[in-house]
């Protein structure tokens, strides 16, 4: 269907609907390689055209996890692949956020995209429980494992939240770690994970009781 829709010379692949949204975003956000490749492959389409909030069809992929389609716009020169939305919310946080491990790979071995975009990735990876995600931003010098998101939530308390035990374990790892950093109302991780019943993360985050040397 699409294809005879394009086939017209009445038809405007590029046409808007009320949202803002292209035929591309839309394409993208069903993750539709075929359709996409299809209207990648004219000249009269602008594959980077964001929709009325900021996004492009390259964040709109990446949020609904459709790794192919961001892969396949990500390869092109003529998308932008740290363009933030209206929210300050680029690409990475997106892809961290739906754990397109593949995507966040080449995002991070690029020069054009910054790792840290007011959004916090590794604390949206975090709070999905992407360990590997989060292993990958991690192990960058240039992220720092304690910035909050935009609710003065840190990676750790995003993971204490839902209740990752595997993610709490990896950022409990390091030395750089605040395992006390309250949330804007002063609540700490420890508070959150007794608050939602996470026994698996309380045993985590308290400190373990000192050992009574025997007198026997």
């Amino acid at each position: 269907m699409a294809k005879i829709l394009l086939g017209r010379d009445d038809v405007d692949p590029n046409k808007l609907d009320n949202d803002g949204r292209t035929p591309l975003y839309c394409a993208a956000w069903g993750g539709h390689e075929g359709v996409v490749k299809m209207l990648l492959g004219r000249d009269d389409v602008n594959p980077d055209k964001p929709d009325g909030d900021g996004r492009t069809p390259l964040c709109c992929a990446a949020q609904n996890g459709h790794e192919g389609v961001a892969k396949m716009l990500l390869g092109r020169d003529d998308v932008n692949p740290d363009k933030p939305d209206n929210n300050g919310k680029t690409l990475l946080s997106y892809a961290a956020w739906s754990g397109l491990e593949g995507v966040v790979k080449m995002l991070l071995g690029r020069d054009d995209v910054s790792l840290d975009d007011g959004q916090a990735p590794l604390a949206y990876a975090a709070w999905n429980g992407h360990e590997g995600v989060v292993k990958m931003l991690l192990g960058r010098d240039d992220v720092n494992p304690n910035r909050p998101d935009d609710n003065d939530r840190t990676p750790l308390l995003c993971a204490v939240l839902s209740g990752h035990e595997e993610v709490v374990k990896l950022l409990l790892g390091r030395d750089d770690i605040n395992p006390n950093k309250p949330d804007h109302r002063g609540r700490t991780p420890l508070w959150w994970a007794t608050q939602r019943g996470h026994a698996g993360v309380i045993a985590l985050l308290q400190p373990s009781e000192p050992t009574i040397p025997s007198t026997t």
